[in-house]
């Protein structure tokens, strides 16, 4: 099983997006799904494949937080 986390796109250069992931950053694919500088996304495979709202990444983002929390205990 594969899992997506959300992350922000901050900039955007032939096609290849910089996506912010709490600090960490990577380069992804930006060729499947139209997005731009502030956009959330969800990355696999190192390409876009989904275009979030800024909620949808929060309770996402979220989530993650407390599952690894649930396994730290």
């Amino acid at each position: 099983m594969c899992v997506a986390a959300p992350g922000r796109v901050i900039g955007i250069k032939n096609n290849i997006a910089r996506i912010d992931y709490n600090g960490n950053c990577v380069d992804a694919n930006a060729g499947l799904v139209e997005v731009k500088a502030g956009d959330y996304v969800l990355v696999h495979a190192g390409m876009i494949i989904q275009r979030l709202n800024e909620n949808e990444a929060r309770e996402m983002t979220e989530l993650f937080k407390t599952l690894e929390e649930l396994g730290d205990a």
